[in-house]
């Protein structure tokens, strides 16, 4: 199938090399041609504006903005499930920074300074 809609079947007989890198280039820009008309007819991303207009970017998070959310993620948990008073979740935390390496556990510490 690919053979004939791409047309390598017998299209072309020479022998020159540089003519076989033509013909083959010439082959992959129809393929490409055709992937990309593929695309459009099944992929509704490529709706005109549609896709965009109702794409909203998520703004990214800093590290320590993820790392923050991730304590007290784990923070929380820690009381639900193991039902813990808030000195033992705290030193829970504090081995938990502890075997980190150092350079998140720096940035970790300067998550318990500011909070």
């Amino acid at each position: 199938m690919v053979k004939s809609v791409l047309k390598l079947a017998r299209e072309f007989h020479v022998r020159s090399y540089d003519a076989l890198v033509t013909h083959t280039s010439i082959v992959f820009i129809r393929y490409i041609m055709l992937s990309v008309a593929a695309r459009r007819n099944t992929d509704p991303r490529t709706i005109g504006e549609l896709f965009y207009a109702c794409y909203d970017e998520i703004q990214d998070i800093t590290l320590m903005e993820a790392l923050t959310l991730l304590l007290e993620l784990l923070k929380s948990t820690i009381k639900q499930v193991l039902v813990l008073s808030e000195e033992k979740v705290k030193e829970l935390l504090f081995y938990f920074v502890n075997s980190l390496p150092a350079w998140l556990k720096e940035k970790m510490l300067l998550l318990n300074c500011e909070s």
